[in-house]
């Protein structure tokens, strides 16, 4: 069984909020709690759990990413049941168009195996956030990168399961009509990346923040722009399925051989037969035989995603059927 450590102490968080003032998670959480009035949050279930604000600040135990987005926390309530808190530096609709977006985000999410779950929301003076399941397994970005320091890495099998489950997501969203409801575009992602790729523990995999772009805007404070300068954003963030294509591409790119510079697709373009021939190691884990013709497969439909001119880019539909027919012939 795979086993990670994914949560990070808490650490200070700028900026929170519309008009807020610099300062600590605890700091903020202090005030908040302090209210005298409890803020209920609104159930995106018919049956959902009842929760409070002040019982979600209480029981957040960690801080499991941070973003120029807003900040994602594990939280424990008091039955013991765990949810993932995502709180938003800079929310760009009002309170009833943040309401209805979530509600609508919801009703796609819950409907589908791939997305993860919306289980509440709150638009409060302070603060805004979003309340989802937890996946103990943390997200492929914790997967890859533990398995590159020395854990567990992840098989080719386990890969396969991870990509066909991603690849479902991403159609069930490009696949919803009507298209744009309300000016809110409802068949895009706008944000796929490895972290937002949660796990299970049967390794299938369910995508986060679907439509979340749509919510709230980027504030960076000093640590999102150190972090940014020190790191190359490999993901397209235009709001287009294509762009959703793309990402996958890299996506796929990231877990064949750890690819996570745009500066490295010309050359792996014009290594790719070298690369088919095994002359040029590229793969990250071991694999022989039937493995390696599907990852070499796997390879092509990746780089026909990157693709620099987005309408050669192939449709997730026609990449799904591609990855059904190769896992069934394969076999």
């Amino acid at each position: 069984m795979l086993s990670r450590a994914f949560t990070k102490p808490k650490r200070s968080f700028k900026e929170y909020g519309e008009n807020s003032r610099s300062g600590s998670i605890s700091e903020y959480d202090d005030c908040i709690v302090g209210f005298i009035d409890d803020l209920p949050l609104i159930p995106c279930e018919n049956n959902g759990p009842s929760l409070s604000l002040k019982e979600v600040l209480r029981t957040s135990v960690s801080v499991m990413g941070e973003n120029a987005r807003g900040l994602t926390e594990k939280v424990v309530l008091s039955n013991a049941r765990l949810c993932t808190l995502k709180r938003f530096r800079k929310v760009i609709v009002r309170k009833s168009e943040f309401g209805r977006r979530v509600e609508k985000l919801a009703q796609v999410c819950n409907n589908c195996d791939y997305l993860v779950p919306i289980t509440a929301y709150l638009y409060a003076k302070r603060i805004k956030l979003v309340v989802s399941d937890y996946y103990p397994m943390g997200s492929l970005a914790d997967l890859l990168s533990g398995g590159r320091r020395g854990q567990t890495a992840l098989n080719w099998n386990e890969r396969v399961i991870i990509i066909e489950s991603i690849a479902r997501a991403i159609s069930f969203i490009h696949g919803q009509s009507p298209e744009t409801v309300k000016n809110m575009k409802m068949n895009v992602h706008g944000n796929i990346k490895s972290s937002n790729i949660m796990i299970n523990i049967n390794l299938t995999a369910r995508l986060s923040d679907y439509g979340f772009v749509q919510l709230a805007d980027c504030v960076e404070d000093c640590d999102t722009k150190e972090k940014r300068a020190t790191t190359h954003n490999i993901y397209c963030e235009n709001l287009s399925q294509k762009s959703d294509v793309f990402n996958f591409g890299m996506v796929l790119l990231d877990m064949l051989g750890g690819v996570q510079d745009l500066s490295y697709m010309d050359c792996i373009v014009k290594l790719e037969e070298s690369i088919k021939q095994g002359d040029i190691p590229f793969f990250e884990f071991h694999m022989k035989g039937k493995e390696r013709k599907q990852a070499l497969k796997v390879l092509e439909i990746a780089l026909a995603c990157t693709s620099s001119l987005p309408e050669t880019r192939p449709s997730i539909h026609q990449i799904l059927f591609d990855l059904t027919h190769l896992l069934k012939t394969s076999k």
